[in-house]
């Protein structure tokens, strides 16, 4: 039976992962895995993390199964950091822990296609698995602009699709630090989103893989809780692979919010049955030691202080980047406006293949750069090489 399977192409960006090991030269500059690193081109363990895993490691007395629904105290902690005044009653929403923010997308889909979601609606350029996730649930992907030519938002092609969607839609938005684009809507075009939501029957999905690298923890919440205050339903996937550094260790939470207790329990109980399908039991070791942070003062400022210091140099990146007066036919102005670890350049595949053949900067195929694999150190070499590669067109 295995002789009828096709191949299928690697994932673009584990390709270059290995391009780039095995590329002799001292100063490459690797753009492409989306990972945090320092200036020093580490992705490394928070402090606060090591603390929390020493605990774990003194204290934890068993590695028994926790049930489909995974450790409730990290889940539950979380909550006032995504949710915060925006909160719903008791009884309108419950959650669930994932493996990582990917999982908790998988298994938000599942749950809008079980409650009778056909379509998806979905600014584009967008992260890839996202697509990938829609075509393996056999659900429709309808596709809009997301970032207009000026770097903002495109609010006009998102208003068009939702004023022509319907019963059996979701809306599947970015909460903040939007991946590819670094485009973000403001808080006053998530007002109007969660406006537009309130008044149509449109399911929304949030996914909010980034929070705290963007602007802060409360800000990076905003349109969360703006569309949480607005819609009686929503569902929200959640990843702290990101601001606790925590990627192999895969730690996701997702949230259902509805009309009512009722309501939720029969979401709850098929978001179970789905993740017994998928998964089973969600790992345990990354969301127990988010969990003793959250319950720690101490190590919970730890935490926030390590996070800061990601953002600020994420921001001091861009702010470098919005600066540079010759790249070519480049601009890279609105790289200081957008949010986040992720931008993208106009640049052709031809042109991203000189870069890497030519100058050791290895990015992906589409344009999309990791912000953070960029430093103070390499910043002029990686915007030499882009107008050379750039000046002529």
């Amino acid at each position: 039976m295995l002789n009828r399977l096709e191949a299928q192409s690697p994932d673009a960006l584990l390709a270059l992962i290995k391009l780039f090991n095995a590329d002799p030269r001292p100063d490459k500059i690797d753009l492409g895995v989306g990972v945090y690193r320092t200036a020093d081109g580490a992705t490394p363990v928070f402090a606060a993390i090591k603390d929390a895993e020493a605990r774990l490691v003194a204290e934890q007395a068993s590695k028994s199964y926790l049930g489909p629904e995974g450790d409730m105290g990290f889940v539950n902690g979380l909550v006032p950091h995504i949710f915060g005044d925006a909160t719903p009653a008791a009884g309108r929403m419950d959650g669930m822990q994932t493996p990582g923010g990917t999982g908790a997308v998988r298994l938000a889909l599942a749950l809008a296609k079980a409650a009778g979601a056909t379509r998806v609606l979905m600014g584009t350029p967008s992260w890839p698995n996202h697509a990938q996730i829609l075509a393996d649930l056999d659900l429709e992907l309808v596709g809009f602009s997301h970032a207009a030519s000026d770097g903002s938002a495109d609010m006009a092609a998102l208003r068009s699709a939702l004023a022509n969607a319907g019963e059996g839609d979701a809306v599947l938005l970015h909460g903040c630090c939007h991946n590819p684009t670094g485009v973000d809507y403001t808080h006053a075009e998530w007002d109007e989103i969660a406006q537009l939501l309130s008044d149509s029957p449109v399911l929304p999905v949030i996914d909010l893989a980034y929070q705290g690298l963007g602007d802060g923890m409360e800000e990076d919440a905003y349109g969360v809780r703006a569309v949480t205050k607005a819609c009686s339903e929503v569902l929200v996937a959640y990843s702290c692979d990101k601001n606790f550094g925590l990627y192999r260790d895969r730690v996701g939470a997702f949230y259902a919010i509805t009309g009512d207790a009722e309501a939720t329990k029969r979401a709850m109980s098929n978001a179970a049955s789905l993740a017994r399908a998928n998964w089973s039991m969600p790992p345990d070791h990354g969301g127990a030691a988010v969990r003793l942070i959250l319950e720690d003062a101490a190590m919970s400022a730890k935490w926030q202080d390590e996070l800061a210091s990601m953002r600020a140099r994420i921001a001091e990146v861009r702010a470098a980047l919005a600066a540079a007066s010759n790249a070519g036919g480049v601009n890279l102005e609105p790289l200081g406006r957008q949010k986040g670890m992720f931008g993208m350049l106009p640049v052709s595949k031809e042109q991203v293949q000189r870069l890497r053949d030519e100058h050791g900067v290895y990015m992906a195929g589409s344009g999309r750069i990791n912000v953070a694999g960029l430093t103070l150190g390499n910043i002029e070499q990686f915007i030499a090489a882009l107008a050379a590669v750039t000046a002529e067109g």
